[in-house]
């Protein structure tokens, strides 16, 4: 079941694939891969919870250097995106109406492939929405995953000319009145359509080309702007893991990994975020953009050190 994963320039599949769909919440048609770790000793499972508009593919470099490192790996993409099941007509809008639903998607996800294709003990790493998504999902996996590493998690978005809670109360307007599904943005450009030169996720120009090749080769995958009720949805997510007894009950050990040069994200609402929330730690990576698994290697290796000393923790080596 390999190919329903695919391979681009410079991006292979890694080894020990195996493919397939789950259904999550409400039904809808999921796509997931697992990797079996290649190195030894055996640590258990990392979780991969990708950002928006990413795609397995995208995490194929992450995903052999955690097999590398003794991890199998186990990710799928979230509903509306991806080869995931769209939730529109137009296949690039990007929708969701709830993060709600990307939680029951996770408890589907680990009831039927986790707990009995992947080897225990589980972590994971959440990159932006993905980051925002475990975060909400997080009383419900307090028993199954062990730590979480999250990156620049979507928790204050940066430079917007208002405040979030504005923007979630303008949102949620334009959503009750029957524009959820109307895109944000004018202009929709699609992932292989973006300029290095103007891109703000990334400064290593090698991966960037990597991924747009993903997109070029495979369109099927990408999505265009995000639209307005997937916006809303974001903002709700974020302030309901602000609230006072959802940072007072988390319990899951957890490392927040901020890109210095983040312009997508707020890196100081990442780093105070991390100071009030039990369990928690912060680094600060200067000069890297949001999307840290995707640059240069200078910025990933801070990355790797920060992981390997974090993961798997006390007593989370296999045999």
């Amino acid at each position: 079941m390999a190919d329903q994963i695919f391979p681009s320039a410079d991006n292979p599949v890694p080894e020990e694939a195996h493919a397939g769909t789950f259904s999550g919440k409400g039904k809808v048609q999921l796509r997931y891969a697992r990797f079996a770790a290649t190195g030894r000793p055996l640590k258990g499972t990392v979780v991969i919870f990708p950002g928006r508009n990413e795609a397995i593919e995208k995490y194929f470099e992450t995903i052999g250097e955690l097999q590398e490192r003794g991890f199998g790996v186990a990710l799928f993409d979230w509903r509306g995106q991806g080869g995931s099941q769209r939730l529109t007509k137009n296949p690039r809008r990007g929708y969701v109406r709830s993060f709600d639903d990307h939680v029951g998607d996770i408890d589907a996800f680990v009831a039927d492939i986790l707990l009995p294709d992947c080897r225990a003990p589980f972590f994971l790493i959440g990159h932006s929405t993905g980051a925002l998504t475990a975060l909400l999902a997080a009383p419900r996996l307090t028993n199954r995953v062990r730590r979480m590493v999250l990156l620049a998690p979507l928790l204050t978005l940066e430079k917007i000319p208002v405040s979030m809670t504005t923007l979630r109360r303008l949102t949620g307007f334009f959503t009750r009145i029957g524009f959820g599904r109307v895109f944000l943005a004018r202009r929709q450009r699609t992932p292989q359509r973006q300029d290095f030169e103007t891109n703000i996720v990334t400064s290593d120009p090698v991966r960037f080309a990597r991924n747009q090749a993903i997109y070029a080769e495979h369109p099927a995958l990408g999505l265009g702007a995000t639209t307005i009720g997937w916006v809303h949805a974001a903002c709700v997510a974020a302030a309901r893991v602000h609230e006072r007894a959802f940072l007072r009950n988390h319990r899951i050990p957890t490392l927040f990994v901020a890109a210095g040069a983040d312009t997508l994200v707020s890196t100081p609402a990442v780093e105070d975020y991390a100071r009030q929330l039990r369990g928690a730690s912060i680094v600060t990576i200067d000069g890297a953009k949001h999307e840290i698994l995707q640059e240069a290697d200078r910025f990933r290796e801070q990355f790797w050190a920060a992981f390997d000393a974090f993961i798997p923790g006390e007593g989370g080596d296999g045999l």
